[in-house]
């Protein structure tokens, strides 16, 4: 979770958020949108976190500024669910925070 909110800050690592999403392919999604660099994130605070064998949870929210906005701080709340597959972390899917 942390190494994919870290891509997501400094931009340009595409690449690797599309590797570490298991269903990215099937949606249809680029590194080339990953690598753009949307927003200006300011902090990552998780919440909680949960793990039985290769299936782990993480409700996080994450703190930022739209580069296109005179808006204020925003933040994205997000439970998101993740697998392991021959010993890599991917990202499945997002559920809806309690």
């Amino acid at each position: 979770m942390r190494s994919r909110y870290t891509a997501h800050k400094l931009g340009g690592y595409g690449e690797y958020l599309v590797g570490t999403w298991l269903m990215a392919i099937e949606l249809g999604l680029t590194a080339a949108s990953f690598s753009e660099h949307t927003v200006n994130w300011q902090k990552l605070e998780v919440l909680n976190t949960s793990q039985q064998g290769d299936h782990g949870e993480v409700e996080f929210k994450a703190f930022f500024y739209p580069m296109d906005s005179t808006t204020g701080l925003q933040v994205h709340h997000e439970h998101s669910v993740f697998k392991r597959i021959k010993g890599v972390w991917y990202y499945v899917e997002a559920k809806t925070p309690v």
